[in-house]
């Protein structure tokens, strides 16, 4: 049998607007318009702590909603990282904010509901 690999996900949702700076003049993308987002994170792991975790489920939460929290009710393109607020720059923003705490980061999920539409980084 080979070594289980476990992956724990946890999701926040947070509002924002952002627009396309580098759109042609008219194009809807250019003018400030706004989401609903979700963001979903998963960390992996072959080994389980003392309690029999990939990590704590509680204290991810608590990262994952603090870093959506950064974003939720703002101007995403005010925020480093995402001058281009596109979903693909909303996942490496998640993944830089989270992986020095969480070297098991896997995968980041970035989606927009509403208009199914999402973006996935592996990592």
């Amino acid at each position: 049998m080979t070594q289980p690999v476990f992956e724990i996900t946890k999701a926040a949702t947070f509002d924002a607007a952002h627009h396309f700076p580098n759109e042609p003049e008219g194009s809807p993308y250019r003018r400030i318009h706004g989401h609903s987002f979700q963001v979903e994170v998963s960390i992996r792991s072959d080994r389980l702590d003392a309690n029999g975790w990939v990590a704590d489920l509680n204290a991810l939460d608590a990262a994952l909603k603090a870093a959506a929290g950064e974003l939720d009710h703002g101007m995403l393109n005010e925020h480093e990282g995402l001058e281009i607020p596109s979903l693909e720059h909303l996942c490496l923003w998640f993944a830089r904010r989270l992986t020095p705490a969480w070297p098991g980061l896997s995968r980041v999920v970035v989606s927009r509901p509403t208009i199914h539409e999402r973006c996935a980084l592996e990592l």
